[in-house]
């Protein structure tokens, strides 16, 4: 055995959550159980009406169908040890667990930024170039994109997560965290970290660059697309086909940016803490109420569904 390897099987991690605030414990176990709960029956309600109803049969409710397995995906790897550490004492995990959670979690969270992105572009022709929409957005494309969306969030992370196994850890580590994010394993670790942190700010970058760039130039040509139309029913049909992933959209990226865009300086670890939540826990439980509440197609699904069973 190496001595990495013997210094992380002596390691031992502490999730440290929420413990800082212990009159908070139980009311915060509710609330995030209740948000965990709703986003469980959400996305995969969501998934189910996508399959159930032959009018969403098509790319933008493919993608979306995805968007949905990501978000319960990304949400069950934090939420349920999360819930578990407001209500026990021992808030241990191995170093396996950290770096599995890890992997998972950098997997998912990736997936969507880019799935997010083909969205975008999926909006983009369908306003742009409406008479060649079938055929521009074909079965093969929609998934080839959803594939190399999954691909690029496992190499993504798979790289990261090898670059963290090397590190060597001792004793007793903290994480002022809730779940085993990465930059907080490089900061309890022995090793020299240049190349982890290096890594992390390439891909980092890389991925908020590229997928906001593609969501900015899809948005420039379908905003000018939408201003040239004539019809004023058209312009608000238009909008409103696009209105629930800008918000989607905005949120999603608007949280990352704020926690890794600005200096570590200016954000204490309450706010880190807070805003990480945000993107964990609730984006994914907003997700499908966004998409569902604005789309006159899901709600009528979920009212048949609804008459059904109160028939039965």
């Amino acid at each position: 055995m190496s001595l990495a390897e013997r210094n992380k099987s002596g390691a031992t991690f502490i999730l440290l959550g929420f413990s800082d605030y212990p009159e908070l414990q139980v009311p915060l176990f509710l609330i995030f159980l209740i948000i965990y709960s709703v986003t469980v029956v959400g996305n995969i309600g969501m998934i189910v009406i996508i399959k159930i109803n032959p009018k969403l049969h098509t790319p933008m409710y493919f993608f979306l169908s995805h968007l949905s397995f990501v978000d319960f995906c990304y949400s069950s790897i934090v939420a349920p040890k999360m819930l578990a550490n407001l209500v026990i004492e021992d808030r241990t995990i191995s170093f396996v667990g950290c770096v599995v959670q890890f992997f998972f979690f950098c997997t998912f969270v990736v997936t969507e930024s880019f799935l997010l992105a083909v969205m975008a572009y999926d909006r983009f022709v369908a306003i742009c170039n409406p008479l060649l929409y079938t055929v521009a957005m074909s079965q093969k494309l929609c998934v080839m994109l959803v594939i190399g969306s999954y691909a690029w969030g496992i190499l993504c992370s798979l790289i990261l997560t090898c670059s963290a196994i090397n590190l060597s850890f001792h004793g007793l580590n903290t994480i002022n965290h809730f779940f085993c994010e990465f930059s907080s394993l490089l900061s309890l670790s022995a090793s020299d970290t240049h190349i982890n942190q290096l890594l992390l700010f390439i891909f980092a970058t890389f991925n908020e660059v590229s997928t906001l760039l593609i969501i900015l130039m899809s948005y420039v040509f379908i905003v000018v697309t939408i201003l040239k139309m004539n019809s004023a029913s058209g312009r608000r049909k238009a909008f409103s086909t696009c209105a629930s992933h800008l918000t989607a959209i905005t949120i999603f990226h608007g949280t990352i940016l704020f926690l890794y865009c600005v200096p570590n300086s200016k954000n204490s670890r309450h706010t880190v803490k807070v805003a990480s939540v945000f993107y964990t826990v609730v984006i994914p439980m907003l997700n499908p109420l966004i998409y569902s509440l604005r789309n006159k197609d899901v709600k009528d699904t979920v009212k048949k569904i609804m008459d059904t069973k109160a028939f039965t």
